[in-house]
C-alpha cells in the first residue's frame, strides 16, 4: 500500500495548506465544518459580488476583452428544443439533476451531430401530457441543425440522465447508451438514420437510477464493455421528503433553509460493469471485477481511461458527497481499488467532495493525464495532477483554479485547447440546484455563467473575463457539456444541456491564427472499431502533446471522438505515434496541418478533410 506524504497531498498537512490558501485569498470563512445539508462542501463562505452587487456567478462582466465564444443557439436551430425536469420549485432531488449531451457522427458523413438527453414531467408520467422528447440534431453542414429524433427513434420518453457513445458491435456505426431514472436504453445504429432500443435483449436495461455511463474495452478482447454508475434509490410513489421513510437522516436544509432532501440521507445505489459477450449481449460482472460499489456511494459520472500508461483502461467514478473511486485495471478481468492511495478519493484536506463532473487531459504536456472534478458551490473545483504510477496531487490552489470557482456549482467540464496554442485549457459549465439561492445574499445564483481558464504553459490557469454579449456572459442553468469541432474548422465548440431551458451552443470564435490537426481513428481487428482507448502522441516544434479517444465523462456526456491538437505557430508536424487498444504502436506521417485525418490501424492515413482549403481540396472523411 502506498503511503502519501505531505507533498503528495497528505491529509493532515493538506488540511493546513487548504486553510492557509483560503485565508491568503481573502475569503471570509464562517465555518470549516460540513454545513448542514445533503451535499458535502467546504463550509460556508461570505458572499462574493461584482461591482454592480450581483452574485459573481451571474455577473463580473467586462465591456471589452478577448472573445472566445459566440452564442449561436438560436441561429443554429438548437434553441427550438427545450429541456424539462419536474417543476420549477424543485421539491425533489430527481428534478434538479439535469441531463447530458453527446457529440457523434451518427450517419458517418464526417460532421458531428448532437444528442440531447431530456428529463420528464409529472403530468407526462401520469398520462396527462406528452412525454418530453430527447433531441438528435443532424448537422446540416451550414451552421444549422435539424432535430430528427422522432424519425431516428431515439426520443427516449423516460426520465433521462446521461449518455455515452460507443460502437459496441464493431459494425462501424456509433451506438448510444442512454441512462434513466428507471430502465435504460441501448440504441443500436441501423446504418440508415434510425436506431432500435436493444437494452432489454442486451441485458443492460437495469431499472434503477443510473447516471453518467462510459464505454471501454477493459478486458482487451477488442469489444467495448459498459460501466454504469448508480446514484440513489428512488421511488416516485414515495419520494424523499422530510419525514418520508426513504430519507434515512434529515439532510434537507442548505444554509439553514429548507430545500429538497439528499443525496446525503438517501440510500445509495450500486454501480454496474457489463462485459460485452460479442453476440449483442452483455454480462453483469460488477462484483467479480470488484467495482460494484458495495457501500452504495452516490455515483454521478464514470470514465474508462488509461491513467498509468500500461495499455489497459482504468476506471474513474465521481461520487456526489462520498469518496470518489479510482480503480486500477489489473489485466486479469478485475480491478484494484486505489481510490485513497492514489489521492483521488478526496481533496487535499482529506474531505470528500460533491463531485459532479470528470475531465481528463495532459495540461502540462508531459505525457500524463491529469483529472479535473467539478463540485458543489461553497467548494473549489479539484485539479488532480498526475505524478505517475497512479499518484495524484490536488494542485487546485497552486494552479489558480480554486478560489474563482468556490461560489459556482459546476457540472460539465473539459480540457480543451480553445485557442490552438498547444496547451489544454479548462472549460466549466455551472448552475445551482436550489431555487432558494436567488432569495438570499449568498454570492451565488440558480443560473450561472460558464468559466474558461487559459493555460499558461502548463504552470498556471488564468480566468478569461466574460465579455458582455459573448458566450462566456451567458447566465444559464447548465448541466451536461460536450466539446468538439462541430463546424470542421479546427476550433473546439461547446454544447451545453440546460435544465428547464433550451440548450446553449457556443461557437469558438477565438481570433487566434494558430494551426491545428485532428484525427479520426478506426481500430483494426483486435481493437474496438471506434478505437476507444487509443492514445495519440504528437510532436510539433518544441511541443509534445497527448490525446485520448474516450467515451463518457464531463457530466453524463460524451465528447467528439476525434483527437484534436492545437499546434501554435508550427506549420508542420514532426511525428505522430498511435498506441492502439490492441497494444500495437504505429507511427504515421502527417503531410499537412489544418486538416482532419482518418487513420486506420495498420493502414495509416486513409482520408483527409480540409474545410477551408482553396486548392487541392480533399474529400470528406468517410
Amino acid at each position: 500500500m502506498r503511503i502519501r506524504d505531505a507533498a503528495g497531498g497528505g491529509f493532515r498537512a493538506g488540511a493546513v495548506l487548504f486553510l492557509i490558501a483560503l485565508a491568503a485569498c481573502g475569503f471570509a470563512q464562517e465555518q470549516m465544518s460540513s454545513q448542514q445539508g445533503g451535499a458535502s462542501t467546504g463550509g460556508v463562505y461570505a458572499p462574493v459580488h461584482d461591482a454592480e452587487h450581483r452574485p459573481i456567478t451571474a455577473g463580473g462582466f467586462v465591456e471589452r476583452g478577448p472573445v472566445a465564444f459566440k452564442d449561436v443557439s438560436v441561429v443554429s436551430g438548437l434553441a427550438a428544443w427545450r429541456n424539462e425536469g419536474g417543476t420549477p420549485a424543485k421539491a425533489y432531488i430527481v428534478e434538479s439533476l439535469g441531463n447530458g449531451v453527446a457529440l457523434l457522427d451518427y450517419d458517418n458523413d464526417g460532421w458531428l451531430d448532437i444528442y440531447l438527453v431530456n428529463g420528464m414531467t409529472y403530468d407526462a408520467m401520469s398520462g396527462k401530457a406528452p412525454a418530453p422528447h430527447a433531441a438528435l440534431f443532424h448537422n446540416n453542414h451550414d451552421g444549422t441543425f435539424t432535430n430528427v429524433a422522432a424519425q431516428a427513434g431515439v426520443t427516449n420518453d423516460r426520465w433521462g440522465v446521461g449518455v455515452a457513445v460507443g460502437d459496441y458491435d464493431n459494425d462501424g456505426w456509433p451506438d448510444l447508451y442512454v441512462t434513466n431514472v428507471g430502465k435504460n436504453r441501448l440504441y443500436h445504429n441501423n446504418h440508415d438514420g434510425t436506431f432500435n432500443d436493444m437494452a432489454e435483449k442486451a441485458g443492460v436495461a437495469l431499472g434503477t437510477w443510473s447516471t453518467g455511463p462510459t464505454f471501454g474495452d477493459y478486458d482487451g478482447d477488442g469489444r467495448l464493455d459498459l460501466f454504469v454508475p448508480g446514484y440513489t434509490q428512488y421511488d416516485f410513489a414515495n419520494p424523499p421528503a422530510v419525514g418520508s421513510n426513504s430519507v434515512v437522516s434529515n439532510n434537507c436544509k442548505y444554509r439553514g433553509v429548507s430545500v429538497f432532501c439528499g443525496p446525503r440521507g438517501l440510500r445509495g445505489e450500486h454501480d454496474h460493469l457489463f462485459r460485452n459477450n460479442g453476440d449483442g449481449t452483455f454480462t453483469d460482472v460488477s462484483a467479480k471485477a470488484g467495482v460494484a460499489d458495495a457501500p452504495g456511494y452516490y455515483g454521478l459520472v464514470s470514465l474508462f481511461v488509461d491513467l498509468n500508461d500500461d495499455g489497459r483502461p482504468d476506471l474513474l467514478v465521481a461520487d456526489d458527497s462520498t469518496p470518489n473511486y479510482l480503480y486500477r485495471n489489473k489485466g486479469d478481468g478485475t480491478f484494484e481499488d486505489l481510490s485513497f492511495e492514489s489521492g483521488y478519493a478526496v481533496n487535499r484536506d482529506g474531505r470528500e467532495t460533491a463531485s459532479m463532473g470528470i475531465a481528463v487531459g495532459d495540461y502540462q504536456n508531459n505525457g500524463r493525464l491529469d483529472i479535473l472534478n467539478t463540485t458543489f458551490s461553497d467548494d473549489y473545483k479539484v485539479l488532480y495532477q498526475n505524478n505517475g504510477d497512479l499518484d495524484f496531487t490536488d494542485v487546485s490552489y497552486d494552479a489558480g483554479i480554486a478560489t474563482p470557482t468556490i461560489p459556482f456549482l459546476s457540472w460539465g467540464d473539459g480540457f480543451i485547447d480553445y485557442d490552438n496554442d498547444g496547451w489544454k485549457d479548462i472549460f466549466i459549465a455551472s448552475g445551482h440546484v436550489y431555487p432558494q439561492v436567488d432569495q438570499h445574499d449568498w454570492g451565488t445564483s440558480m443560473a450561472e455563467r460558464p468559466l474558461l481558464f487559459r493555460n499558461i504553459h502548463g504552470q498556471k490557469f488564468e480566468l478569461v473575463p466574460p465579455v458582455k454579449g459573448t458566450g462566456l456572459a451567458d447566465v444559464i442553468l447548465a448541466r451536461g457539456a460536450a466539446f468538439g469541432d462541430l463546424f470542421n474548422d479546427g476550433k473546439i465548440d461547446v454544447v451545453i444541456n440546460n435544465l428547464d431551458a433550451p440548450p446553449t451552443l457556443l461557437r469558438n470564435v477565438s481570433e487566434d491564427r494558430h494551426h491545428w490537426v485532428e484525427f479520426k481513428l478506426i481500430g483494426g481487428a483486435k481493437s474496438p472499431h471506434d478505437a476507444i482507448g487509443a492514445v495519440v502522441f504528437l510532436s510539433a516544434g518544441s511541443m509534445k502533446q497527448r490525446g485520448d479517444v474516450l467515451s463518457g465523462g464531463s457530466f453524463a456526456s460524451s465528447n467528439d471522438p476525434r483527437v484534436h491538437f492545437g499546434l501554435g505557430d508550427a506549420m508542420t508536424v514532426d511525428s505522430v505515434e498511435i498506441r492502439w487498444p490492441s497494444g500495437v504502436r504505429e507511427k504515421i506521417s502527417v503531410p499537412n496541418v489544418d486538416r482532419i485525418y482518418t487513420v486506420e490501424e495498420g493502414k495509416g492515413v486513409t482520408a483527409s478533410f480540409c474545410a477551408r482549403c482553396t486548392v487541392g481540396k480533399e474529400a470528406a472523411v468517410k
